[in-house]
């Protein structure tokens, strides 16, 4: 069964920002239902076979897939502050940074120092602030990623035997018990 002009509308705005009841909203329906309307489309087959298809041509047309996120964290993990500072704590030139630095540096402020008051102040500085990624994060992530399951809790069971074992036992101290 082919989608609706709606159906199909809601398809183009949920890939927007994946948000079942803004796209239902975007695409025309009422304001009142969009939030059950949106969430019945995505149980629809069709309309969910048509958003797989729309994101995994998106995907490809971005060349955007599981090993590039993957290699993307492991750039990130990678990254070492003594490619961007010098021996003596001071910032290099942004021209000597690696690419990496400048794509995931998650922030840079820039304070001038002044001392003095009115006519007398004078600029003696800059203070500089870096801030890049959370490393921890993107551990976490990586471990995700690659399904190592460092940051799962995990609960070590260990269950000798089987149920019907179990009452098996149980059955027989009942006997002896009579």
């Amino acid at each position: 069964m082919a989608l609706t002009q709606k159906q199909r509308l809601f398809v183009d705005e949920y890939l927007i920002d994946l948000n079942a009841t803004q796209a239902a909203i975007r695409a025309g329906y009422s304001k009142r239902t969009a939030g059950q309307i949106g969430d019945e489309n995505l149980k629809k087959p069709q309309i969910a076979q048509a958003i797989k298809e729309a994101m995994d041509s998106r995907n490809k047309r971005a060349q955007i897939d599981a090993d590039y996120v993957l290699r993307r964290l492991v750039e990130i993990d990678q990254m070492d502050v003594a490619d961007i500072l010098t021996d003596d704590m001071s910032v290099r030139p942004l021209h000597e940074w690696p690419k990496v630095w400048r794509q995931y540096l998650a922030g840079f402020d820039v304070s001038e120092l002044f001392e003095g008051r009115g006519e007398d102040r004078e600029m003696v500085g800059f203070l500089k602030k870096l801030k890049w990624p959370d490393k921890v994060k993107n551990l976490e992530l990586l471990g995700k990623h690659v399904n190592v399951n460092a940051f799962r809790d995990q609960i070590d069971l260990n269950v000798i035997g089987s149920l019907a074992d179990d009452i098996a036992k149980a059955r027989q101290r009942a006997m002896q018990a009579e």
